[in-house]
């Protein structure tokens, strides 16, 4: 690694100052901007099959629509959160690198990061505990433009520190979040939304194929995901679209929307 700075040291030292604080998330953000460019910023604690938990930002003034809708339902579908599912946990991620093939051209893409204006979002991924991991994603848009090799670089040699510092604060104030168990937070609906989407319409690989279609995967990158021919998944995509009474994907989004503000 390279030697720290005096600067550097004392951005990380503001920080440890600040860990008993809820402000520790604010300066944070002032920390990681000093580090690499972004224009928006989220972090969000990730758990198996429950809603996440948004951190930052806290004011209602800074929480779009859009997030709040993330958060509540379209969460399910996102490259992070299938990452983590799947056993990525820990790390410096450009979005590209955790999404499927054709995740930019899903209903999902249009909705949750064109409406942020964002072209490139890049995530820490910390492991918290067993089950439980929080992403800090950093997103850029169009004047931005893609995030530099050299910011990329500063975030990877600050990340165990910054890991280290996370999980500290989390040790300490997670309680804060957690502490008061609600029925929600119990639900284990969402995570199953994929799982029982049109369950009276399609047959168990069908709803398979759906969840894939929806979250970015192409016909190649499923028939590699589920060991079949492609020419197999488009016969099942032509039955699924028979079955739903659907002709697009956006149909089949729309559905399952549909499907997750009645979950």
């Amino acid at each position: 690694m390279a030697t720290i700075t005096t600067t550097e040291l004392q951005d990380l030292a503001t920080l440890t100052r600040q860990i008993t604080e809820l402000s520790f998330l604010g300066a944070l953000e002032t920390v990681l901007a000093t580090w690499c460019d972004f224009d928006t910023i989220v972090v969000v604690i990730y758990r198996p099959r429950k809603r996440p938990i948004l951190l930052h930002p806290q004011d209602p003034a800074e929480q779009s629509s859009t997030l709040r809708f993330y958060l509540a339902h379209a969460y399910v579908l996102d490259p992070i959160f299938n990452a983590i599912e799947t056993g990525t946990c820990q790390g410096v991620y450009r979005l590209a690198q955790l999404a499927p093939d054709q995740f930019e051209q899903t209903e999902y893409y249009q909705t949750c990061y064109r409406d942020f204006g964002l072209v490139e979002e890049t995530n820490l991924l910390i492991p918290l505990s067993s089950t439980e991991t929080c992403a800090i994603s950093l997103g850029r848009n169009q004047v931005s433009g893609p995030i530099r090799q050299r910011e990329l670089n500063q975030l990877k040699r600050f990340f165990v520190m910054l890991e280290a510092l996370v999980q500290q604060f989390w040790q300490l104030q997670g309680q804060r979040w957690t502490g008061e168990k609600t029925q929600e937070d119990n639900l284990e609906a969402m995570g199953q939304a994929l799982d029982s989407f049109a369950a009276d319409r399609l047959t168990e690989r069908e709803r398979e194929i759906v969840g894939l279609l929806l979250r970015g995967f192409s016909s190649k990158a499923i028939a590699n995901d589920l060991g079949i021919s492609a020419e197999t998944v488009k016969v099942h995509r032509k039955n699924i679209h028979t079955r739903l009474g659907t002709s697009s994907q956006a149909d089949i989004f729309n559905l399952f929307l549909q499907h997750l503000q009645h979950k």
